[in-house]
């Protein structure tokens, strides 16, 4: 498929800073705090880093728990008082952990090691608390995460299993549903940001979703449309406010108000990275007058009520050359970037199409027939590259990229984000947009 003609990049993707100190191994993946100006990092040698966002250096290195490499992170939303972290490993096992929160945050761990024995007694009860471990799958965890609602956590794995735990309370965890739809490892899993709604993606090219159905989790849709391994799978962020192109409610054609409506009643998109070197999006397809889940209707015919049909919405520009590992949503910009075994990390922008797609012509006026092959007509919308970065990591593959707030002394605005990536290197570099001039 011939990539769409676009516009140059306007953007580039520069150096903000480099986690301090780095770990001397294969770091996985790291994901930002829901609310403070910390990331932790999944690494290879057993232990989970939890860095400072202000001043780039490490606050606390999270160790035991595990017996072999920390392989996924995920933080507990809403939770007051203390920080909830979840760690998957290739043990097969999950941990939770705890710590209060309080003074010392945002403290340099290295300098709270060089005082006398009192401080350090100290210093350990400050570090995050190894609370319980989750035992049930067969092979390595491959990926976690936490329901919107702090309600369940689910784990994939390599088993080709999706587990849905619920918390009853601290330390109390319960399994409510074990799924084996997937015909081969799963590699990420990934809860919708609006409703209790699960994708999973997986070694056997497919993405699943599942939701609960009469006190029982039952898969809802399957996208097939992948030709490799899908490793990533992440939805549209909760809480983002609307893009500039669904904002522009006059001046626009009575179609692309209708396409807006449209896209309002979806709801959140998905966005998935495979081996194939795509990243796609997809749209849920609305549907008129269906009966709602808790209608009292028999659960025979509630479960055909509730699947669910998702249709490729767009296919991004292809830029990478090999696997995509990780893709990212921003919530306060709506961009999306893309990283992976390339070393490359690729940032995609939505904007109004000119003309009603089927083919005909892109915005900047070129005819591109293929490029809009198997993407639903109704699109109004295209994505264009705004900003590339190659060897992010020297000749290292990036694992993980996602966005996180800037905290630094040097940020712009409240709304200014960063994009963050995780390598072989062992290394979790900081990245910051900026307009070429």
């Amino acid at each position: 498929m011939s990539p769409p003609q676009e516009e140059p990049c306007t953007t580039t993707i520069q150096p903000l800073a480099t986690l301090s100190p780095p770990s001397s191994s294969r770091v996985w993946q790291s994901t930002p705090h829901p609310t403070l100006p910390i990331i932790a990092t999944a690494c290879s040698d057993r232990t989970v880093r939890v860095y400072s966002l202000t001043s780039f250096t490490l606050l606390h290195s999270i160790t035991g728990g595990h017996k072999r490499s920390i392989r996924a992170v995920s933080w507990k939303p809403g939770v007051t008082g203390q920080s909830v972290l979840a760690t998957g490993s290739f043990d097969a096992s999950v941990g939770i952990w705890r710590r209060a929160e309080g003074g010392g945050q945002e403290e340099d761990y290295t300098h709270r090691r060089r005082g006398d024995g009192d401080e350090e007694e100290e210093d350990d009860e400050d570090d995050y608390q190894f609370s319980c471990i989750l035992d049930g799958h067969e092979s390595e965890i491959k990926s976690l995460s936490w329901s919107p609602s702090g309600q369940y956590l689910a784990t994939c794995s390599r088993d080709k299993s999706v587990w849905v735990w619920e918390e009853l309370e601290d330390d109390n965890f319960e399994t409510i549903a074990v799924l084996q739809e997937h015909e081969g490892d799963v590699k990420c899993v990934a809860w919708h940001s609006e409703e209790d709604l699960l994708a999973s993606a997986s070694y056997d090219d497919t993405v699943r979703l599942y939701r609960e159905d009469a006190d029982d989790w039952v898969q809802v849709a399957m996208i097939d449309g992948h030709k490799k391994t899908v490793w990533w799978v992440e939805f549209e962020g909760s809480g983002m406010p609307m893009r500039d192109f669904r904002a522009e409610r006059e001046g626009i054609s009575e179609e692309q108000k209708g396409y807006v409506e449209l896209m309002e009643r979806s709801g959140p998109r998905l966005a998935t990275a495979s081996d194939d070197c795509t990243v796609r999006i997809w749209r849920r397809k609305p549907r008129e007058g269906a009966a709602p889940s808790n209608s009292g209707m028999p659960s025979i015919i509630r479960s055909v009520a509730i699947d669910e049909d998702w249709y490729l919405d767009a296919i991004l520009p292809q830029r990478h050359e090999r696997a995509v590992y990780s893709v990212s949503w921003s919530r306060k910009s709506g961009m999306i970037v893309s990283a992976g075994s390339d070393g490359k990390i690729v940032v995609y922008k939505e904007r109004w199409k000119s003309a009603v797609p089927n083919g005909v012509k892109a915005e900047d006026g070129t005819e591109n027939p293929e490029a809009m092959q198997g993407v639903e007509d109704s699109a109004l919308t295209e994505w264009v590259v705004v900003a590339e970065m190659y060897s992010a990591h020297d000749v290292f593959e990036i694992n993980h990229v996602c966005w996180a707030m800037r905290s630094d002394k040097g940020r712009r605005s409240e709304d200014e984000e960063v994009i963050v990536t995780t390598g072989d290197d062992g290394e979790v570099k900081v990245w910051v947009l900026e307009k070429s001039s």
